[in-house]
């Protein structure tokens, strides 16, 4: 106690605190667990959230921010638009475009693991037609095998996306590794790393423009004559710093006649827009974690209630030794924080290691922010003060001759 009797020293009232604690151990740790799962919760979902959102933000700066895609969108009829077969070439002819690869949806075939497969049983894939620079300009890599060029663009052979392999179940090419493709055996020579630029070429089998012409009868007319294509998306990397001035002219100069019947988007902008709503859900397991923590108070609140039942034997000792109302406060105020304290760090520890774990699993960057576990210590410490005042008051108040009675 201090020289003046009035208020127990820090040290000493942790001291007092501890002891009552660990007389009860199985009992304080039953109510610190509350506050644990609380503050893990807390922790654990801000970290999640925000390393969620650095991974994909460091995603999109490995991508680039300066890819535009120009689709081919819907007719003023209301049916689905074509985009000329020579809007490629005329997009590369401008200013600031350094790269341009298109794809064309094959309509008229699907993919399958063998020929015995009902045609209805399509998996959701498609097949596509593209140009050899494709993985260039997506800056997407192979994960096995190699891509097309040149020469293997006009052969029976095929790149599969990496949702299109693993549906099809094939997670390696070389011998035997084949596809049955409209109505003909495509050899598999490459699988593509997962696409976020362009998640439909994920979902796709890739084959070249000649390719598709020779053997899959992928052609239009144009200009009296009959052209592989069209094209379906066209992807344009401008340089960095030019996006918006090209964006403005790409749907007139793909499509002069009717540029209104062209998209233009720009992939990473959904990429960023995805990482803002990373924490769409926040509020919802934020809200579960209050809930734990409010079940956690009650039970600090529970268990320093009947603590001070059960030790009216010695806060009538203490009074009668000379102990003042506000140093019993104090020792109980006190027992009540330190057990709430020590389940919020319990629970900042389970949340920490939980993020690192799943973020680890995920290829995140582990970020932990400091509000996560400052903010829940500190909720641990509001908690531990709210759920112990009146138990703590109802101590103070108790008078010594009654306490010493009871036995």
């Amino acid at each position: 106690m201090s020289a003046g009797g009035e208020r127990l020293r820090f040290h000493d009232a942790l001291r007092v605190a501890g002891v009552g604690l660990r007389s009860r151990r199985l009992r304080a740790a039953l109510s610190a667990l509350g506050i644990a799962i609380g503050t893990a919760a807390i922790v654990g979902v801000l970290g999640l959230s925000a390393s969620s959102q650095a991974g994909l933000l460091a995603e999109i700066d490995r991508l680039g921010t300066n890819m535009i895609t120009v689709e081919a969108g819907q007719s003023l009829a209301g049916g689905p638009a074509q985009l000329p077969n020579a809007a490629p070439a005329m997009i590369g002819h401008l200013a600031n475009v350094e790269q341009v690869a298109d794809t064309s949806v094959v309509t008229t075939a699907h993919v399958y693991r063998n020929a015995m497969v009902p045609e209805a049983n399509t998996g959701g894939l498609q097949v596509q037609a593209a140009s050899v620079n494709l993985p260039d300009v997506l800056n997407t890599g192979i994960g096995h095998g190699r891509w097309l060029d040149e020469a293997t663009a006009q052969l029976p052979v095929v790149v599969l996306g990496s949702a299109a392999a693993q549906r099809l179940g094939i997670d390696r090419v070389g011998l035997g590794a084949r596809v049955w493709l409209g109505g003909t055996w495509f050899d598999v020579v490459g699988i593509l790393e997962p696409s976020p630029l362009a998640p439909e070429v994920d979902n796709s089998a890739v084959v070249g423009y000649a390719a598709a012409k020779t053997y899959l009868g992928h052609v239009s007319v144009g200009r009296g004559t009959r052209e592989v294509g069209p094209p379906t998306s066209i992807y344009v990397r401008t340089a960095t710093g030019h996006e918006r001035e090209v964006q403005e002219v790409l749907a007139r100069t793909a499509h002069p006649a009717a540029p209104v019947e062209v998209n233009v988007s720009t992939p990473s902008d959904a990429l960023t827009a995805r990482a803002a709503a990373a924490g769409a859900f926040d509020s919802l397991f934020l809200g579960l974690g209050a809930v734990a923590l409010v079940v956690g108070a009650v039970g600090v609140a529970n268990i320093m209630i009947i603590a001070v039942i059960e030790r009216r034997s010695e806060i009538g000792l203490r009074r009668a030794l000379g102990a003042t109302r506000a140093q019993i406060r104090t020792q109980f105020l006190t027992e009540s924080i330190l057990l709430a304290i020590i389940g919020g760090m319990a629970g900042v520890l389970t949340g920490v290691v939980a993020t690192a774990v799943y973020a680890a699993s995920k290829g995140w960057t582990i970020v932990i922010p400091a509000q996560a576990w400052a903010g829940g210590i500190g909720c641990a410490i509001l908690i531990g003060a709210l759920a112990g005042i009146v138990p703590a008051i109802r101590a103070s108040r108790m008078p010594p001759a009654v306490a010493l009675r009871t036995t």
